[in-house]
């Protein structure tokens, strides 16, 4: 854009957009069996959405974002873990332009079922 130019309009991200990017994002990470509830909040366990497995707060203009995740087994915990984290916070960036505060990973279960072939 030149200088001196403003863009016409502001453009405002829905904290909703926020989560499908995180959930998305993290769900792709290979070792993510899926998401899990937050242990700490009684209320969400009867409440099952969107938001499942994803907190997500901004604050001044800066994403902070708590993911809880069950893992597949036989994975490196750590190394899935950092993934998810280097994954979501440049989702974040590249996709809604938003400064990144903390991507924080919370393992709650291994799956020790059996992975699907697919």
């Amino acid at each position: 854009m030149k200088q001196g130019i403003r863009p016409p309009g502001k453009t405002t991200i829905a904290p909703e957009v926020l989560v499908s990017i995180a959930r998305l994002t993290a769900l792709s990470v290979p070792g993510v069996r899926r998401l899990a509830l937050a242990p700490t909040d009684i209320n969400k366990i009867f409440h099952h959405g969107v938001n499942e497995g994803v907190e997500i707060r901004v604050e001044n203009d800066t994403v902070y974002a708590d993911i809880h995740v069950i893992l597949n087994r036989d994975v490196n915990v750590r190394d899935v873990s950092r993934t998810i984290q280097t994954q979501v916070a440049r989702a974040f960036s590249e996709m809604v332009g938003m400064e990144v505060g903390k991507v924080n990973i919370h393992i709650e279960d291994i799956d020790f079922s059996p992975v699907s072939e697919s």
